[in-house]
């Protein structure tokens, strides 16, 4: 729906549209500009596009919303669809985080938007001025971040099934990168209209941003465990050392979970050791879907997970141990085995839980507390939860 859409109205855009010479002197100085950058960080844009899991924000809204600013529809239109086949041909083909369904549908997006953000500023006949002129501009930034988010959240929800925020809308430092993409935008708009001999001098903080955020990216990639997707056991031991040293500061409380999935060593036994893996990373995503938002899950080493609750007292702990308990217990894992495919069930989990500051002023007796918990959990049956307060 979203790219017959797409394409009836690029159709109906681009066949009422009359164009001058200076408009198409302006698309193609964006079309070249956009090319360029392209070219120039495409060993960026790769490894940014095979780090990312969630939505990915690239610099395409730099050049498609000034385009929205100083272009008829169908030249803007016509740019959208361009830029994304360049960047299909030239970065993004062979990916295989960015098969080409993928690159058509946001392509499709991206022409929706303009024509949306473009509604907002058409009855200017060119880039809007005055005070009354720069709301429209924002306005039509915040309507082209909102048809974008829109459209692209719905297909990683009908794709995925995910709900989470983050999985469907990005974190807010992707957010925060689409804004300043379109802040650019507006300065290249300007540019090209007032200083066209300046335009050229946006491809350098572009270029910058783009990088800075790939280092960001891999900041955050070097703290994620690899197998799971949750963080490492470093970066959840400095987090969590970071959020006591808080809760000590505001004399706040603190809850920890110790998670052991009971009897994983079968699951490799009869499926396999890359099945266990598949296995392993569909348990720590339940775990990070059932906890709260603002809580850490970490791998703390094999099958065993380890949660951060900040501002958890002994009551907030077991229900949110309880919902994760029960969430592994539903989880069933499709798996491929040498025989085909076969699904994992009869999974659980045993839970060990510790809260600061009863069950221990540093994070290492924390542990410790939430480690002697998860073994009474073990040797009581299993598939259970134990806190310090309940032993």
């Amino acid at each position: 729906m979203v790219e017959g859409l797409a394409a009836a109205v690029a159709v109906v855009a681009l066949l009422r549209s009359n164009y001058d010479t200076t408009e198409f002197v302006r698309f193609g100085s964006l079309l070249g500009l956009a090319v360029l950058q392209a070219e120039l960080s495409r060993s960026v844009e790769r490894l940014r596009r095979a780090l990312c899991d969630r939505p990915h924000i690239n610099m395409t809204s730099v050049w498609t919303f000034a385009g929205v600013l100083v272009l008829p529809q169908g030249l803007a239109l016509a740019l959208g669809l361009l830029i994304y086949l360049h960047l299909w041909l030239r970065v993004w083909r062979g990916m295989s985080h960015r098969p080409a369904y993928r690159v058509v549908y946001c392509a499709a997006a991206i022409v929706i938007s303009c024509l949306a953000s473009g509604a907002i500023v058409s009855g200017w006949h060119g880039l809007p001025v005055g005070f009354t002129g720069s709301l429209k501009i924002v306005e039509a930034a915040a309507v082209f971040t909102v048809v974008n988010a829109f459209v692209v959240a719905l297909s990683v929800y009908l794709h995925t099934g995910a709900r989470a925020p983050r999985a469907l809308f990005g974190t807010g430092d992707d957010n925060l990168l689409e804004i300043t993409t379109l802040v650019l935008g507006t300065s290249t708009a300007l540019g090209i209209v007032h200083a066209p001999a300046l335009v050229p001098f946006v491809l350098l903080p572009v270029l910058v941003l783009h990088r800075s955020v790939l280092v960001r990216q891999l900041e955050i990639a070097a703290n994620i465990d690899g197998k799971t997707g949750v963080l490492n056991a470093h970066a959840w031991h400095a987090l969590s050392e970071r959020e006591l040293t808080s809760a000590a500061r505001a004399n706040r409380k603190l809850g920890v979970l110790m998670l052991d999935l009971d009897h994983f060593k079968q699951v490799n036994d009869v499926y396999g050791h890359l099945a266990g893996d598949v296995v392993l990373k569909a348990v720590a995503k339940t775990i990070s879907e059932h906890v709260r938002d603002y809580d850490s899950v970490g791998r703390f080493g094999g099958e065993e997970f380890v949660v951060l609750l900040p501002g958890a007292t002994e009551t907030d702990v077991l229900p949110v141990a309880e919902r994760v308990r029960r969430a592994v217990m539903a989880l069933e894992v499709e798996v491929a085995t040498a025989s085909g495919t076969g699904v994992v069930r009869g999974l659980s989990v045993s839970i060990g839980a510790a809260v600061y500051p009863s069950g221990g002023t540093v994070l290492e007796r924390l542990l410790h507390v939430a480690d002697s918990a998860l073994y009474q959990a073990k040797n009581s049956g299993r598939n259970r939860v134990v806190s310090l307060a309940a032993a």
